[in-house]
This record gives C-alpha cells, structure tokens and sequence, in this order.
C-alpha cells in the first residue's frame, strides 16, 4: 500500500470490496466533521500508544521518534487551523492517520499494530470526556461560591418559604439559596463519580477480542494518567455507559439549574418583585415596550428538556446492541458532545448572572441578581406563615398537638375575616381560642421569632445558616 492509499478512506480496506462506496452511503456514515473535536485525546492516545509499542521492541524507536515528529506537525496544524479534514477519510483517526503516513511514511502505518478502531475511539472519548468533567467540576464550583457569595449577605433577609407554592414559613432568603449550593454539591460529587469509571483504559482491547502483540497496557494508562484497565476486551470496545453515566449526571444537573431557573422567574415577575436580574441577562419585546424577559433562565429550563432528551437517546442507542462493537455507537458522540456544551454553557452563564463581572471603571463586582428583602418580607407576612410556631408554642404549653393544630386553625380563619395577620389579633382574642396563650405569644408569631426558633442543624435560623455558610466556605477553599 503506498503512503497515499489511505487518502481513501475506502481503501483501508478496499482489497476486500469489488466496487466503491456510494457517496451517499460516504455521507451517511462519515462522522468527521463532529468527531474532529476529539483529535487532541486521538493525538495523545495515539502517542501513548506509540510510545508503549516501541519499549515493547513492537516498532522501532526510529518510528517512535518520526511518529511523534509527524504528530508534533499534525497538532500545529490543526491548532492553525491549515490541517484539511477530508469526508473521504470518514473520521477523526484516518484523518490524522493517513496524513501521519503522509508525512512520516511507513511509521506511520505501523502505529495502528496492536489496536484497532474500535478500542481506539473508546479511548479517545474518555480521554475527552475526563477533561470535559473537570472543566465541569470546576464551574460547579464556581457556581456554589456565587451563591454562598449571595447568600452571606442576605443571612437575615426573610423570604416566605412555600410548599404547593403557598405561603408555609418564613425562612432566610440565604437558607434558600443554599439548598440549591447542597444540589450543584452533589452534582459535583456525582461528576467526580462519573470520572473515576471514565478513566479506564480500552485501548489493547482492540477490535474485541485483545491482541497477539506483546501490549503493556499498564503502562499506557499510566502514561495517560487513567487509574485502571478495562478488564474484558469485548466490553472495552463496546461500553457506553460512562457516556450514559454522565449525560445522566448532567441531567440531574441542568434539572438543579431549571428548578433555581423557574424560581427567578417566579420572583422577578411584577406578581412577586424579589428579585431583579441585570439587563445584560434579559431581553425585552417586539412589540410591548414596558417588558423585560428572563430569557437566561428560561432558556435554561428549555435546555434542561434537550440534554434529558439526549439521556434518552443514549440508553436507547445501546439498549439492543449485541456484542461487541456496533456502527450504531457513532451515535453516542453528538449527545454526548452537545450535552457537555450545553451544561458548560449554562453554568458559565449562571456563574456570571449569580456572581457577577467586574466593571472595569470602579474595579468592583456587581452582581447580576439584586434582592428586595422588603417585597420579601412583605410577602412573608401575607399567608399565615407563622401558624405552625403558634402550634409549637401551644404544645410547650401541655396541649397535645392534634389539638394544638385545631386551635391555630381556628385563630386563622378569625384573622381571615378580619383581613390580619395572626400577630394582629389582640390578646384577648387569641385566649379565647386557648386560655394558655399569653403575651409572649407575639415573639413567636414575628417573622424574625419564627426563623431564630428553628435553631437546629439545618434549620433556618440565621446562627444555623451562618454556620452552614462557615462548612461550605471551608469545602469550597
């Protein structure tokens, strides 16, 4: 085969077949012009490889060393951007391979000994995807800082808190805002999770049953910085469920970004008024000059639908493979791609909007998310929030709960036909519900009473939030 022959994508294997390629069957199958982004991990992978084959005295050190030469030109190549992917080369490897060969001659051919396309590709995605999973751990991060940012300055802010979004108790704006910080915190554990089974080597599986040539797979991965082998070649080659793992992982994710998405929705609707968002995250309208649109965040709930979609359709792609290696998993590669860009998006944007930019002429940050505690408080006040602290403060008194609850209901639905709040009604009213009510009853049906009574781990009382805040600063460090 001369050095040009794999100019051909077909005659990589072309003594076999009569007739060439149909060209529609060449676009159909041809993956290049999506998977060209993984020819950073199909470099490094390939000179991983190379290297391991050359101490095996498989090849030559002279090929190791024009192998690396060639691969050295293929990178500043596709780094300027001069390097020509060609739809006939079908994918990211025979591209770089045939222009190895290309420039190195027959070195070049001699790289593919011991693998095959199928554990290759396998590794150049997990390859990819480790990195990915770091730049997305990173944001995470990121993200959490933000919020704990926010949160410490709103400690003693009160929000009402809602259940069927209904006024239930008043609770600290921050307290809220940290209950999203615990769910990207356990998105964050579960990237790291993902990334331990990504990090395995397939490569020496080769097509699917190993290889007669003497391989240190050891070695490779170590090179590679991966902390383990996949141990059967024929699930090497054919594996998708880290792919599966982290699409699944990332839609947990962008569910945590749609459901804190719906909420600034929610309060910065003129119905609620907590919150305003900076114009630079907003739009307005065609047509009704006085709007502004929270686009970010329901683009972000919009999105939530398209990576939990690409879920579906990567379980589904595997679900009737037998083993090992099918065509049906070049499929795997634009969910998963457009699922890491998708998530990596959302958070940098949401890392800006909750954390802010700096402004270059005052040297200070502002923040892309300003807090109304008084629509807040104002708001807290309206529902009867405190009801259940006046059950609490009825059952230290001796009465049974059960009984308790019936008397709060009672008191509110007095205050209802009065149109007042619970801490509104005098004295005397509220003893003729119960005549174990006394005058300190007004510190427990405040806002500020209600939220410094739930001192426990995990409550919302300012000192517990404070302290939470304390745990996450030290996590995040």
């Amino acid at each position: 085969m001369s050095t040009n022959q794999l100019d051909k994508k077909s005659e990589a294997w072309s003594a076999l077949f009569s007739e060439p390629m149909s060209e529609l069957v060449k676009r159909y199958t041809a993956s290049v012009f999506f998977d060209k982004r993984l020819w950073l991990a199909d470099i490094t992978g390939s000179l991983a490889h190379a290297e391991m084959l050359a101490a095996q005295n498989i090849i030559a050190a002279s090929d190791l060393a024009d192998i690396q030469r060639g691969m050295a030109q293929i990178r500043s190549e596709i780094e300027a951007g001069t390097f020509e992917w060609k739809l006939d080369l079908e994918d990211v490897h025979l591209n770089i391979e045939a222009r190895l060969t290309q420039l190195v001659g027959d070195a070049g051919k001699r790289l593919h000994t011991g693998r095959s396309r199928n554990d290759q590709v396998a590794t150049d995605v997990r390859l990819w995807l480790r990195d990915e999973i770091d730049l997305i751990s990173d944001l995470l991060k990121e993200l959490q800082v933000a919020l704990v940012d926010v949160a410490e300055k709103n400690v003693e802010v009160i929000l009402p808190g809602f259940t069927h979004l209904q006024v239930a108790q008043p609770v600290s704006f921050a307290h809220h805002l940290l209950a999203y910080v615990e769910m990207f915190s356990r998105d964050a554990e579960r990237m790291a999770d993902v990334r331990r089974r990504t990090n395995r080597l397939p490569l020496g599986s080769a097509a699917l049953a190993g290889t007669t040539y003497p391989l240190d797979r050891e070695r490779v991965a170590k090179t590679l910085g991966m902390e383990g082998l996949c141990q059967n070649s024929l699930d090497g080659v054919s594996d998708r469920d880290f792919a599966i793992e982290f699409t699944a992982a990332a839609s947990l994710c962008m569910v945590h970004i749609s459901r804190f998405s719906e909420e600034l929705i929610l309060w910065m609707s003129q119905n609620f008024g907590f919150v305003k968002i900076a114009d630079r995250f907003t739009t307005g309208s065609s047509i009704m000059p006085q709007k502004k649109n929270p686009d970010v965040p329901e683009l972000a709930r919009g999105k939530t639908g398209r990576v939990v979609g690409h879920l579906m359709g990567l379980i589904t792609l595997m679900k009737g493979q037998p083993l090992a290696y099918n065509k049906d998993n070049q499929e795997d590669k634009e969910p998963l791609f457009d699922t890491v860009d998708t998530l990596k998006d959302t958070l940098r944007i949401f890392c800006e909007m909750v954390g802010g930019q700096l402004n270059p002429a005052t040297g200070q940050k502002e923040g892309g998310i300003t807090v109304n505690a008084a629509a807040m408080e104002a708001a807290a006040n309206k529902g009867y929030a405190t009801a259940t602290d006046l059950a609490d403060y009825l059952v230290k008194k001796g009465l049974p709960f059960r009984d308790a609850h019936e008397t709060v209901a009672h008191a509110v639905k007095a205050a209802t036909s009065h149109n007042c709040d619970l801490s509104e009604l005098p004295l005397a009213v509220l003893q003729g519900f119960n005549a174990l009510i006394e005058k300190d009853v007004y510190e427990c049906l405040s806002l500020r009473g209600s939220l410094n009574a739930r001192n426990t781990l995990g409550g919302t009382a300012p000192a517990q939030v404070k302290a939470q805040i304390t745990r996450h600063r030290t996590r995040l460090a």
